[in-house]
């Protein structure tokens, strides 16, 4: 779906609105305007350009700061309508402030909050739906707004940190591409030239090399096209069903990573269920929805297998011991719940305390990182420098 700028009458005020809308086309946009009891002035899409999608992006940040501005807006009391206009107006993402203005308008027509944003899945997941859903329900919008606010928080936090152990290794793998390309292209002709002079044959390492700067030199375009074809089939295959599952198996066996990312699937699956379940969301629908929330086929297909025995009757904690991908805290904690009748209690202890393990194999992964690349490092660094020093001391034994 397209998002669409517009500007209407409304038909029971007379006023002008402006605003954004989702729909298929210009006149489908035109229709639900209608439909709103408005007439349609102007209607432009919104963000058709490259570098409007691109920098209008909505990250978490937003997210997190649209639920935390509009949790304490709702707790001080300011009507729901207001509330939201007074967020957009502090909004400065573009998008961003487009989505809030047509949930605006669509809460004015009378539709629930919950409805409105679901229209824009890519913004709100539905966790976040169910959750606004509940709140709705029981009048505690502005408590579901404040758990919203805290797990979005806690979830860019702990990606963020994972992302941090990850940016080095990054680095250094292009400082040492950067250093090699340097002595490939540079240093190693000006020993075949040195070589060329005194009319003797080149050592073997460093002919491969002088022969594969040569090939790069003069067949650069050729290896560009291949490498971004590679990268666009490996890009499109990653967007496959087989391809997301491949990626998803990868991250669940993948050396020194695999007990990381399993504690963040456990987590995020605990931590969900939790706050589902605190608000009133019944079990199946909130362990269905805590599946999604996961964001890894091979451990949702895991979760989902327990879901349907729950369903049929079995007790959540067997449900889940006898699965592939489920650590065993997170059933062992469901079954001291599930006697003392405090399930969501026992699962928020569950995601702190995979949390804290998370954090801590953070910091580990990123220490152990540090002495296995600069390891590599020393081999190749030492191979290019063998091939260059070595066959200097050739030319001075001649000499």
């Amino acid at each position: 779906m397209n998002r669409y700028n517009y500007v209407a009458k409304d038909n029971k005020t007379g006023e002008i609105i402006k605003g954004s809308i989702q729909a298929e086309s210009e006149l489908a946009a035109g229709k639900l305007l209608v439909e709103r009891n408005m007439v349609p002035r102007q209607i432009k899409e919104f963000g058709a350009s490259f570098l409007d999608r691109y920098t209008n992006r909505i990250s978490a940040k937003d997210r997190i700061n649209f639920t935390r501005q509009f949790a304490t807006l709702i707790g001080a009391g300011v009507p729901l309508s207001e509330s939201l206009t007074t967020v957009a107006a502090q909004t400065d993402n573009k998008a961003m402030k487009a989505v809030i203005e047509d949930i605006t308008t669509s809460v004015d027509a009378g539709e629930p909050l919950a409805n409105s944003m679901a229209r824009y899945p890519k913004t709100f997941n539905k966790v976040y739906i169910e959750l606004i859903k509940a709140g709705e329900l029981s009048g505690t919008l502005d408590k579901a707004l404040q758990r919203l606010a805290d797990q979005l928080e806690k979830d860019a936090a702990v990606l963020a940190k994972i992302r941090s152990a990850m940016m080095y290794p990054v680095i250094v793998i292009v400082v040492i591409i950067g250093v090699m390309g340097f002595m490939l292209f540079t240093i190693v002709p000006q020993v075949e030239n040195l070589y060329r002079d005194l009319n003797e044959p080149l050592p073997a390492l460093t002919q491969i090399m002088v022969s594969f700067a040569d090939f790069l030199m003069n067949y650069w375009w050729a290896v560009l096209i291949i490498v971004g074809i590679i990268v666009y089939m490996m890009f499109q295959f990653s967007k496959s069903k087989k391809g997301i599952e491949l990626r998803d198996l990868f991250y669940l066996n993948v050396p020194m990573f695999k007990q990381l990312f399993l504690r963040l699937y456990m987590a995020r699956f605990a931590r969900t269920s939790q706050i589902l379940l605190s608000t009133g969301v019944p079990m199946v629908d909130s362990l269905k929805i805590s599946s999604d929330a996961v964001n890894n086929v091979i451990v949702q297909d895991s979760l989902e297998k327990a879901t349907v025995r729950v369903a049929n009757g079995k007790a959540l904690s067997d449900s889940l011991k006898i699965q592939k991908y489920i650590m065993p805290i997170v059933p062992q904690m469901v079954a001291i719940g599930e006697s003392s009748g405090k399930i969501d209690e026992m699962l928020g202890k569950a995601a702190t305390v995979l949390e804290e393990e998370l954090d801590e194999l953070v910091r580990t992964i990123s220490t152990l990182i540090e002495p296995i690349l600069m390891l590599i490092l020393a081999v190749m660094a030492g191979g290019m420098i063998g091939a260059i020093l070595f066959p200097i001391y050739s030319l001075v034994s001649l000499v």
